[in-house]
């Protein structure tokens, strides 16, 4: 049983091994010239004005991209799970954990509207 994860854990490491060479090799070639300029935070091309000038950042603009991410991931489950619906034997259960993992996600919707991570005006 445990001998046919084996392919996957070469792979993993192989892909782990590979990924560390990259990274250590591209440290020992990348040229190193930090000036003020180039430090400097930049906008599509225009100078920064406002808190980005400064330095700061809004967090805002991370959130929501990671609350995209998270219901976009939602939609790719729902795709197999209707597949797997039509199996006569199986369809209550999947249909229950589906309606889970639907619950689950609104709640953190919910969560994230209650603390305002969707509002746009301060």
């Amino acid at each position: 049983m445990l001998l046919s994860y084996l392919p996957i854990l070469i792979m993993m490491g192989f892909v782990s091994a590979l990924a560390i060479a990259v990274l250590f090799v591209s440290s020992l070639l990348r040229p190193r010239n930090p000036y003020r300029e180039k430090l400097k935070p930049w906008e599509c091309g225009f100078d920064p004005i406002g808190e980005a000038s400064k330095g700061h950042f809004r967090i805002h603009f991370f959130i929501i991209a990671i609350l995209f991410i998270i219901f976009d991931v939602e939609t790719v489950f729902l795709f197999p799970w209707a597949v797997i619906l039509t199996d006569k034997g199986l369809a209550m259960f999947v249909f229950i954990e589906m309606i889970l993992f639907i619950a689950v996600l609104a709640v953190g919707l919910i969560y994230a509207w209650a603390k305002g991570a969707l509002e746009w005006v301060e």
